[in-house]
């Protein structure tokens, strides 16, 4: 059952950031040995991990496009709300876009500074397909890096058995986890195939875990060195990303999930218990908590979600989840749950409270979240699948100073400088240079500044 406690009873290390993949030195082994023996390495890591060894990576286009016209006929629920969801976070997605502006300008007479905001070439996409293989993560990832304009987009992914070579598999007792099939057709999780095709990925490889972010970030034979990988994953996963961060850039190391909801008593019980629970069945370290000044309300929602986990196919998590790590917090006011969530600094933040002053104040007050969540009806999961938001964000406190996947993550922010030596302008930046050159000891720059002003002086 989750507890209920007072906020002054939070543990200090409630605040802290969670990190449960602290530095493994396999994976740096795993990276090196991608570097040097590129797709040697990637067929002996697809040997020991996954329950598929394809002869070669790429899987190709037709397949992609065959996935995407098999969900579109079997399964067009999902089809309709794949390309629902795509086309929601390609507007949004194109909106934020148009915010980074390109300018220049004349700051001084004959100093004419602009920017450009311009494209990755290669974006490099992980996709995980553990447990729960991520189809509304294609979405997430790709869309925006299709939105930013970039020429490539490439997608790894762990590989499956191609339906061509199952009845093999099976003749051999292979294709299961610790014993892969061998040299088999490229293939992965079809739903994760057909919401690459619907999205626009340029490529797509059956590759999964560490090895997969080492082949994006150095290159393979097969595999192509990106610009930038995104993307969630496992602790292996985070952790080569962090250790390939500045050979590539990359989104963020994400942890473990988290949803954080403020609520007045005029919450209903049923819908805030269901929204914990949709996050703790992420994982059993996820963490879902609570906080109301409401001890009417935590009551409710504590009963609630013991009245619903017997109902989900995730219980088990969920449960693990709801009792080691979810919590609901009861404050005197809700302006000292707005306090605890900017110290928090959730990946999601719900404020499940009527509109009125209340909840404009409390709007105001919080600032460090990944996503906000503003009011009963805005639940976190219309975030995660088909509202246009992007829901790769940042958790375990570092929405303090960053925020989720966007557009910007595919876009590099360059300057531009022009000058104009015939007036006043260039002729004072020219001179400032000159003595700041000197102050320096780079006589160097200083003569490469008087000499352009040295010229309008003859």
């Amino acid at each position: 059952m989750i507890k209920i406690q007072k906020a002054s009873e939070i543990p200090q290390e409630f605040f802290t950031g969670r990190d449960f993949g602290a530095s493994i030195d396999k994976v740096k082994d795993v990276l090196k040995d991608v570097q040097v023996r590129k797709d040697a390495a990637l067929h002996d890591y697809s040997k020991e991990f996954d329950i598929s060894s394809p002869a070669e990576f790429e899987i190709p286009m037709s397949e992609l496009k065959a996935a995407a016209e098999k969900m579109e006929k079997e399964n067009p629920d999902l089809y309709n709300s794949l390309k629902y969801s795509h086309d929601l976070a390609l507007k949004f997605a194109l909106k934020q876009k148009e915010s980074f502006n390109d300018f220049e300008v004349e700051l001084e007479s004959g100093i004419f500074t602009g920017q450009k905001n311009l494209p990755v070439e290669k974006a490099g996409v992980y996709v995980p397909a553990g447990r729960f293989p991520l189809v509304s993560t294609v979405v997430m990832t790709v869309t925006p890096a299709v939105a930013a304009g970039c020429k490539e987009i490439i997608l790894c992914t762990p590989p499956r058995v191609h339906p061509d070579d199952k009845v093999q598999a099976q003749a051999q007792g292979s294709g299961i986890p610790g014993k892969p099939f061998m040299q088999g057709k490229p293939y992965a999780d079809e739903n994760i195939m057909a919401a690459a095709y619907i999205c626009g990925v340029t490529k797509a490889f059956a590759c999964g875990g560490s090895q997969a972010i080492g082949a994006m970030a150095f290159g393979t034979e097969s595999i192509p060195k990106v610009d930038v990988i995104v993307g969630p994953g496992n602790k292996y996963v985070a952790e080569a990303k962090k250790l390939v961060y500045g050979t590539v850039g990359i989104d963020m190391v994400a942890g473990p999930t988290e949803v954080f909801i403020i609520a007045d008593d005029s919450a209903n019980p049923e819908w805030v218990a269901a929204d914990l629970l949709a996050q703790a069945e992420h994982d059993i370290v996820a963490q879902p908590v609570l906080v109301t000044n409401s001890q009417v309300l935590a009551e409710k929602v504590q009963a609630e979600i013991e009245k619903q986990l017997p109902l989900l196919s995730t219980e088990k998590i969920a449960r693990e989840s709801i009792e080691n790590y979810g919590r609901i917090i009861l404050t005197e006011n809700l302006k000292e749950a707005a306090e605890l969530a900017n110290r928090k600094a959730p990946e999601h933040l719900e404020l499940a409270m009527e509109d009125g002053a209340e909840r404009k104040e409390i709007q105001s007050l919080v600032h460090n979240y990944g996503s906000l969540f503003i009011g009963h009806e805005a639940a976190e999961v219309f975030g995660d699948y088909a509202a246009g938001l992007n829901h790769t964000l940042p958790t375990s406190g570092s929405a303090r100073f960053t925020g989720g996947l966007s557009v910007r993550v595919f876009l590099k922010t360059v300057t531009t400088l022009r000058a104009d030596m015939n007036k006043e302008g260039a002729k004072k930046s020219a001179g400032a240079a000159g003595f700041l050159g000197d102050a320096e000891g780079l006589t160097g720059h200083a003569h490469a500044a008087r000499l352009r002003l040295n010229s309008q002086e003859k």
